[in-house]
């Protein structure tokens, strides 16, 4: 199986099966079957660079794709020249973790709109995520930037800004996250139609090639008419998205992206889930 599932973080199931340490989950993850894990950092970088060494020989030893998710904390959006440099601080630490652990996806937010024109936002979001990439490869790092689709209205992150970001350069890549372009939408990412449409957008801005290999988080969301409020679980029947449907777009298209699933603490029993509905759709959709 090309596409590769894993959750964000550990999930409940991980403490309840006696672990408290992650540097356990990338064994734990192979014994379930899944492929794939994401370190959080949103909160800020808390790890030591020994650990995340830790972390990622195991994940080695065991066949685990590691990404990492950059602090929660960083604003692009903004052309304030504090916040700027915080910016690149924060990434540039995300780089020396995810170095550390032989991750090569690091999953950055944009930041909100604020007071300010959503122009002006958008164009000081161009500015900050060049000056990243300069940044990151003055000090020697390789790792992809994937800019993360936003589950608020308020916030750079529609489908359409992320492609037009990640457009710029080939060093970016789309985080999508369908949760989040469904809240947004209130509803309306969420239908095989409203998925095609997604990758067609994709291939025309990014190319067939970085969209075949995109990034991405997959959880159900509740939301209002200004977007996302919360993470569910896969139990939810309300507010969706249904992976089903995504499954067999990404089946028809032959797509390898990471898949990350990010439920509210049982996002690996969620991520086999979804490994279950994928490999039903390869069977009956693949060309």
């Amino acid at each position: 199986m090309c596409i590769k599932f894993g959750p964000a973080g550990n999930a409940d199931s991980f403490a309840a099966a006696g672990y408290k340490a992650t540097v356990d989950a990338p064994q734990w993850l192979a014994g379930l079957g899944l492929q794939a894990y994401e370190y959080q950092c949103g909160r800020g970088i808390h790890v030591k660079e020994d650990t995340a060494k830790k972390i990622g020989e195991q994940a080695k030893q065991y066949d685990i794709t590691l990404s990492l998710h950059a602090p929660y904390y960083i604003n692009l959006s903004s052309c304030e020249p504090e916040r700027i440099e915080k910016n690149i601080s924060y990434v540039l630490g995300s780089c020396q973790i995810a170095r550390a652990l032989d991750a090569q996806h690091i999953v950055v937010h944009c930041g909100g709109v604020g007071k300010q024109s959503r122009d002006k936002a958008f164009a000081n979001t161009i500015q900050n995520v060049q000056a990243i990439l300069a940044a990151t490869e003055q000090a020697g790092y390789s790792q992809t930037i994937c800019l993360e689709t936003m589950g608020k209205q308020s916030v750079i992150g529609s489908a359409e800004e992320i492609c037009a970001l990640t457009a710029l350069d080939d060093r970016l890549l789309p985080c999508i996250d369908f949760g989040h372009l469904n809240a947004r939408t209130v509803g309306k990412c969420n239908s095989y139609e409203a998925f095609c449409a997604l990758f067609d957008l994709m291939e025309n801005k990014i190319g067939l090639a970085r969209t075949q290999h995109f990034h991405s988080h997959f959880s159900k969301i509740e939301y209002t008419q200004k977007g996302e409020m919360r993470h569910l679980t896969f139990a939810d029947t309300v507010y969706g998205p249904e992976f089903a449907p995504l499954a067999r777009v990404l089946a028809e298209r032959g797509y390898q992206p990471v898949i990350i699933c990010e439920s509210a603490g049982t996002q690996a029993e969620d991520a086999l889930a979804m490994q279950r509905i994928y490999q039903n759709a390869l069977e009956k959709y693949a060309k």
